[in-house]
């Protein structure tokens, strides 16, 4: 035991470096690169086996920082091929409403072609059906909506310069731009000088794409694709020549669009099929400089939390000393401080139902995030295994409402509860009843709009499915072996008559105490927090999953903390209402999240349009109720444990 306790920081110091070295790192797990060879003296297939020669560019949804909504790529009558089959999506990709379709674009490895001819759209504005087209696509070069482009389960960057020499890959590219009335270049237009015509639209009907590959010489044969790279260009003719392709918003005839492409291959044997993501992840705006704001900001709620341990520490122990040592009856009647209130602490609190309800779902949140992080943490969660972080968190919340109705029905018991039928069916459809109705409202906004995030009627039964057939039996087997077990034994009896509890100040009163306990919380998560907002809202990819499960634990223990001490100092006032004060200590940190996500939208974000609005609120609503569960949860067990603790090591009589 000496010897762990001397290795224990060293230990310690592993961990946090392995976590560290996880969130500095990036590897995909269960992802099998694909080889590609050339193709054969007659022009067929190679014939070395697992060995491809047609590589096949896929489409992805088309989305916009200006917009909440997203939309398929057909939608906009770009050039699509009708007759392939698409690609399988999982859980995460349908609900984050990605929608990948085979291309007409389709290359032979080592094989360049310039300007090659794809497709010609025609819009005659005298027709209603082809000027809703244009007029729509116009709609999504006004609201900068970029293409998502696939290669090899790779994005298709843009890599341009930016502000100190640095280079941004950008894994999408704009459908085209718009120059205002004014003469004033929006967005992308800033690129090209040609792009100078007042209130028209450009278009980028021309790509020109390089495609860099790796030649495997040991494993296997063939290359293995480790960049995709292109360029966007507007061409006015076929033959991609006659400057920019521009559509003035005031034409009316007819308008013709031929969209084209150039490809070369190069080689580079500097990168390794392994690290292909890594100049993409490099370039990402705002990871570069944040490594030292995150650990300065850690290093800070660690001190904070060991500060607030220590103080914790030393003066409960005076106090039981000090308590064990009243021998005298007149002692005893001269007690003071939380020692007065053992026989009222474990009393049963208001609305205990609903505590036990939101208890439950807490677990429930609280074990799926942990799990989903630290699979995350490990890789298998990446940005190229799409939808797979959507998928495991749904999955594992489904299969864990066991706990869920087990933590519910045991606490119910404990307050004295006798309604256990009510309290079994709320714990199933209370919490996840609201998250599932907002959701289905937000749904209905985007099926209104026709938005590919709208979820398919057949995803939405499977969901419901998911629901009433798995997770609603299990929680139901989690309460029934809940209220089977004793309700939990309290170290102290509780008294027939309750205590009148004195005239509080005005720091030991609820709400000062509830809004103080969030805010320490909330300081050591908001850095993150930005980089999740601007992965979800700014469709940015996140992939410091290692920082993120140390903030996690970070949060555990501040959430702990700082619930344990606001509750040590209103037991010492001789308020032993505790039960919901700790629940909404730490849960008061969602409150604080709401606000941060309301400064975000407004400083931050560029989005237009009531839908989009409304569906920014809707989803944000979602985060922070589940957010509330999920740090309540925390609070309450956190100063249940230290409850318990303390009247169990005082001797009353």
């Amino acid at each position: 035991m000496r010897v762990f306790r001397r290795l224990r920081p060293a230990l310690l110091l592993l961990l946090l470096c392995a976590l560290l070295r996880c969130a500095h790192t990036f590897y995909l797990p269960g992802l099998a690169p694909v080889s590609f060879c050339d193709k054969d003296s007659s022009g067929k297939e190679s014939d070395v086996p697992d060995c491809k020669s047609t590589i096949e560019l896929f489409v992805n949804r088309l989305d916009s920082v200006e917009s909440v909504l997203p939309y398929e790529y057909t939608a906009f009558d770009f050039c699509s091929v009708a007759s392939e089959k698409r690609p399988s999506e999982n859980l995460g990709q349908v609900l984050f409403g990605e929608r990948i379709e085979p291309s007409p674009y389709k290359f032979d490895f080592k094989n360049n072609e310039e300007c090659k001819f794809v497709c010609t759209k025609k819009y005659d504005t005298s027709k209603t059906d082809e000027k809703a087209n244009l007029d729509f696509l116009k709609k999504g070069m006004l609201l900068n909506y970029q293409h998502h482009w696939i290669v090899d389960n790779m994005p298709v960057t843009w890599c341009y310069d930016v502000e100190d020499g640095q280079k941004f890959c950008n894994p999408g590219f704009p459908i085209g731009c718009y120059v205002t009335e004014t003469g004033r270049p929006k967005d992308a237009c800033v690129v090209n000088s040609d792009f100078n015509d007042k209130d028209t639209f450009y278009i980028f009907n021309h790509v020109d794409i390089t495609i860099f590959y790796h030649m495997v010489e040991h494993e296997a044969a063939g290359a293995r694709l480790v960049a995709a790279k292109m360029e966007p260009k507007s061409f006015k003719n076929q033959d991609c020549t006659g400057g920019p392709m521009a559509l003035n918003n005031k034409f009316a005839g007819e308008v013709v669009i031929d969209y084209t492409y150039s490809v070369h291959f190069e080689e580079d044997k500097k990168i390794r099929w392994a690290s292909r993501w890594d100049y993409i992840l490099e370039s990402m705006p705002h990871t570069n400089i944040q490594w030292f704001s995150i650990m300065n900001s850690l290093v800070i709620v660690l001190f904070l939390s060991g500060m607030v341990a220590m103080i914790m520490l030393r003066t409960l122990h005076k106090d039981i000393a000090r308590y064990n040592q009243m021998d005298s009856v007149e002692d005893a009647q001269e007690e003071f401080g939380w020692k007065l209130v053992h026989g009222d602490v474990f009393r049963p609190p208001r609305k205990g139902m609903l505590l036990s309800v939101f208890l439950g779902s807490g677990t429930q949140i609280f074990i799926m995030t942990f799990v989903t992080l630290f699979f995350a943490c490990l890789g298998f969660l990446s940005p190229a295994n799409r939808g797979a972080l959507m998928t495991c968190s749904v999955v594992l919340w489904v299969l864990l409402g066991t706990p869920a109705g087990y933590v519910a029905a045991r606490f119910y018991k404990s307050f004295g509860g006798e309604k256990w039928k009510t309290n079994v069916l709320l714990t199933a459809f209370l919490c996840p009843g609201v998250v599932f109705a907002d959701f289905f409202v937000m749904n209905l906004i985007l099926w209104a709009e026709g938005s590919s995030a709208a979820m398919p009627f057949g995803t939405l039964v499977a969901i419901l499915a998911l629901w009433f057939c798995i997770s609603v039996p299990l929680t139901f087997v989690g309460a029934y072996f809940g209220f089977k077990k004793s309700a939990i034994e309290h170290p102290v009896r509780t008294n027939q008559i309750p205590r009148q509890i004195p005239e509080q100040s005005f720091y030991t009163k609820p709400f000062p105490g509830i809004v103080m306990g969030g805010i320490l919380p909330f300081g050591c998560i908001f850095i993150q927090l930005f980089f999740i907002l601007n992965s979800i809202w700014s469709h940015q990819m996140y992939y410091m999953f290692g920082f993120l499960f140390l903030v996690f634990i970070i949060l555990v223990i501040t959430c702990s903390e700082a619930t344990i001490l606001l509750c040590y100092f209103h037991l010492c006032a001789e308020d032993y209402h505790w039960q919901w004060r700790s629940f909404l200590t730490s849960g008061f940190t969602a409150v604080y999240f709401l606000v941060y996500a309301v400064h975000y939208f407004f400083s931050k974000l560029q989005i237009t349009g009531l839908a989009s609005t409304i569906l920014y609120f809707g989803y944000t609503m979602i985060m922070a109720l589940i957010f509330f569960l999920f740090t309540g949860t925390i609070g309450f067990f956190a100063c249940f444990w230290f409850v318990s603790k303390i009247y169990s090591v005082v001797k009353v009589d």
